[in-house]
């Protein structure tokens, strides 16, 4: 273990995040770096547990309590070996997951949790740093031909993991660049795609093949898609957004989440002079308090709009663990991001009643709410209009595009509408298999590459048997 009494002598720390008037006027990262010294101190407080809990607050297994100890000794390399044997791309998780293994960490009972996650990005990003992350192309291969529909963090991992194992992988994506919504989906201010790029270099260099502006289902059909390969991977994603269908939603103005940030990201690619729907001067409201609202909040914030406000149906939560989640589930507890921090204001327990405007948006009136005997009830009297030029709807995911492939290929689907799948990761269809949102619903970064992982070697297994590949989830995991 690392210092068995670092967490008496040091307390929970952090970089500091660039001053809001600087990084508001660009799209970097918003961290500052971090002292190696801080770095020290903090894997330093990673206690001698016995039960370390942060492992199954991980749905990757990160050996956890191994790497603080690595990193406290200032061994990089072994701490970066460790590492990458249970999570292909730390430095992605390491910059956009929540970090459920520190609300696990037992540290945390009783004090500040160990800054799990600001390690993993250290880690990963010294290893980039140093050249310890090299391609790892298999020592021989299988003559097996594998393609994964779907480039975000479930498919490459999966396509990584297999490429390793031997088998010939082909990604197929439908959009233009590599990266689902680590791509488009995710501001350059939260993981800048240099990160994204350096990673799939690294793929390319081990053997797997990337195909872009391919709709399976469309530009490939499926009965080609089963002749060219032994076996394919969906990896698609949960990529219908929740709708508000409330009177007015036909305006113009009003857009879902993702019809915004994509073009938004394409600016930062170069793509374009200017975002198509563009919150510059305009009174923004996103609807929807998760972190997906949270991105629409920091683009429009640096696309200069006049005022911001984030709608949450759903009453604020406390500011400490309350008893309903007690450690070391995942607590329900007011969280700030950095875009937060920038401006906005943020409203909790209303509900929108209907849009207003003629030729476009020009406002929604709004409703408290209160719940009563688990339903939403509007409060008598509380009805206001707020201005809004640009309304964003932020609030969820609901499951895969249903047309287009996953019809062509007649998967059957779960009670949610998403792509049921055995034990062994295999959909109805013989020989095809599915990972990531697209089987489980819309989740977290860790979940879809453990999905991606363990579908992986259970692809591997179909193929040739047997599979050294590690399974660090089953399908029944949640």
């Amino acid at each position: 273990m690392a210092d068995q009494t670092g967490f008496l002598k040091h307390g929970r720390a952090l970089p500091q995040r660039r001053p809001v008037d600087v990084r508001i006027r660009d799209w970097k990262e918003v961290y500052e770096d971090f002292p190696s010294g801080h770095l020290h101190d903090q894997a330093a407080r990673c206690m001698d547990c016995g039960i370390p809990f942060c492992h199954n607050g991980c749905p990757l297994g990160n050996l956890i309590p191994e790497w603080n100890d690595l990193v406290w000794k200032d061994d990089w390399t072994e701490a970066s070996e460790r590492l990458h044997a249970t999570n292909n791309f730390p430095e992605f998780t390491g910059r956009l997951c929540p970090a459920p293994c520190e609300a696990a960490c037992v540290l945390g009972i009783n004090d500040d949790p160990v800054t799990i996650k600001q390690v993993e990005v250290e880690i990963g990003d010294r290893a980039w740093a140093d050249g310890l992350v090299r391609p790892q192309p298999p020592l021989q291969t299988t003559g097996k031909r594998v393609a994964v529909v779907g480039s975000g963090p479930a498919g490459l991992a999966a396509a990584q993991q297999l490429t390793r194992a031997g088998h010939d992988v082909v990604v197929l994506e439908r959009a233009d660049r590599v990266g689902g919504l680590l791509r488009y989906g995710i501001p350059e201010f939260k993981m800048e795609k240099r990160v994204l790029e350096r990673r799939l270099e690294q793929m390319r260099a081990e053997g797997t093949q990337f195909r872009t502006g391919v709709d399976v289902g469309v530009d490939v059909t499926v009965a080609e898609l089963r002749e060219e390969y032994d076996a394919v991977l969906l990896a698609g994603g949960s990529t219908l957004g929740r709708d508000l269908p409330v009177p007015g939603r036909e305006l113009g103005g009003i857009h879902l989440a993702m019809e915004y940030l994509v073009p938004a990201n394409r600016v930062q690619e170069g793509d374009l002079q200017r975002a198509p729907i563009d919150a510059a001067g305009k009174d923004v409201v996103i609807i929807g308090g998760g972190d997906t609202g949270a991105d629409c909040l920091g683009t429009a914030i640096r696309q200069g709009a006049r005022t911001i406000t984030q709608l949450e149906i759903m009453p604020r939560p406390p500011q400490e663990r309350p008893d309903t989640t007690p450690w070391p589930t995942w607590p329900l507890v007011y969280r700030t991001s950095s875009a937060h921090e920038e401006g906005g204001e943020r409203l909790f327990s209303v509900n929108t009643s209907r849009f207003l405007g003629t030729d476009g948006v020009e406002g929604l009136e709004l409703v408290d709410v209160e719940l009563v005997d688990g339903r939403f009830t509007p409060v008598e009297g509380s009805e206001r209009v707020l201005p809004a030029q640009l309304v964003l709807l932020a609030m969820g995911f609901t499951g895969p595009q249903r047309t287009g492939l996953l019809e062509a290929l007649e998967v059957e689907l779960d009670g949610r509408g998403n792509v049921a799948r055995d034990d062994g990761w295999a959909t109805s269809v013989p020989g095809v298999f599915v990972a990531g949102d697209m089987g489980r619903g819309q989740s977290l970064i860790v979940w879809a590459i453990a999905e991606g992982r363990a579908a992986a070697a259970a692809v591997d297994r179909a193929l040739c048997g047997s599979t050294l590949l590690p399974a660090p989830v089953t399908p029944t995991t949640r």
